[in-house]
């Protein structure tokens, strides 16, 4: 069997939430949105963990240091986008190996059986990144899939940059994704800031694995909540809501 890790991204700020803590530690049901997707990657059967901290890491490094097994963590002191993000877990990347899922901490209903699942249709294909996508009745928002004519991954293309045929499409990014760690690693130090951001975007390594000739792959979860986050206090209580109605604990 294959070792797998996981690196979860926890570093974001959410200035919309209200709330004086990081995004990712508020929470649903009673839970932080972190503690949903650390949970979900170790039902998985994913012990190895780091999780990458940023906005007032205090709160998040005391609660990991907390919980009744081990998590990583290190630290991103300057928020560059998703891809500085997986940078700054270099040295834990090198150490593991394998393969590693990728995931948002503030995406709570990225469930166990869609992590375990992508997986598999990443190893079975041989690809060196999957992506994990959700089909949404409104996917306004979000990067759109395009697929090529075999169904492996062709491109990512963000909202803003989609033309109407584009636009039209239903399957989205979710943000999470699994690797090849050592593929991931020949690209990771490649990706640039050349956007108007000047931050450095976790998709751009699937571009960069395509032009080396690589596969990259896209799996579809069977519920579109896995791509679910909250960025002010109303999408927050929604997610309760979904989660109630979902029984979940």
């Amino acid at each position: 069997m294959n070792r797998k890790c996981a690196v979860i991204l926890a570093g974001g700020e959410g200035k919309r939430m209200k709330s004086d803590i990081p995004k990712p530690m508020n929470k649903v049901l009673d839970k932080p949105m972190l503690r949903w997707v650390i949970d979900s990657v170790k039902a998985a059967g994913i012990d190895d963990i780091c999780v990458v901290t940023g906005y007032k890491t205090e709160i998040t490094e005391a609660y990991l240091n907390e919980l009744p097994f081990e998590v990583s963590h290190v630290l991103q002191s300057e928020r560059l986008g998703t891809g500085h993000a997986v940078m700054m877990a270099k040295d834990f990347l090198k150490k593991s190996g394998g393969d590693v899922v990728i995931l948002c901490g503030d995406a709570p209903f990225m469930d166990t059986a869609t992590i375990a699942d992508a997986y598999n249709a990443h190893d079975e294909s041989g690809a060196s990144a999957t992506v994990i996508s959700a089909m949404l009745d409104d996917p306004t928002g979000y990067g759109r899939i395009v697929r090529n004519a075999d169904g492996t991954l062709k491109s990512i293309v963000e909202q803003k940059e989609a033309d109407e045929e584009t636009l039209a499409i239903k399957e989205v990014n979710s943000g999470g994704y699994w690797f090849d760690t050592v593929d991931l690693l020949s690209v990771l130090d490649d990706i640039k800031a050349n956007n108007s951001a000047k931050e450095y975007y976790l998709p751009d390594a699937l571009y960069l694995l395509l032009q080396n000739g690589r596969k990259v792959g896209a799996f579809t979860a069977a519920s579109p909540d896995t791509v679910l986050g909250a960025n002010d206090p109303a999408q927050l209580e929604e997610l309760n809501n979904i989660a109630r109605a979902k029984g979940y604990q």
